[in-house]
């Protein structure tokens, strides 16, 4: 079981995101806008950089969302390696079996 202070800064973040989502992707698109002068350009670069860090979605973590390991995790299932193989065995995920030949 992962530390519940690491879950809740992961959840944390992934809240930080979704409200900075708008703001993230217009500021960019006139970063990358050809009509746009490079005075505003720059405006948005400044704007953008003062943003939190956590606003961006690449310092979110995958992880298990019954134990919150952050390792060995599964994305197609959103588990973790070991709750992916109780479950499996539980017969919990369908289409998934164990191998065997």
């Amino acid at each position: 079981m992962a530390k519940k202070s690491m879950v809740n800064r992961d959840l944390k973040r992934l809240e930080t995101v979704k409200k900075y989502a708008a703001k993230r992707a217009e500021l960019k698109a006139i970063t990358r806008s050809m009509t746009a002068t490079q005075e505003e350009k720059d405006a948005a670069w400044k704007a953008f950089h003062a943003l939190p860090r956590d606003a961006s979605p690449c310092r979110m973590r995958n992880r298990c969302r019954l134990s919150g390991r952050p390792h060995g995790y599964y994305r197609k299932f959103g588990l973790g390696r070991n709750k992916l193989r109780e479950s499996a065995m539980m017969g919990q995920v369908p289409g998934l079996v164990k191998a065997s030949w």
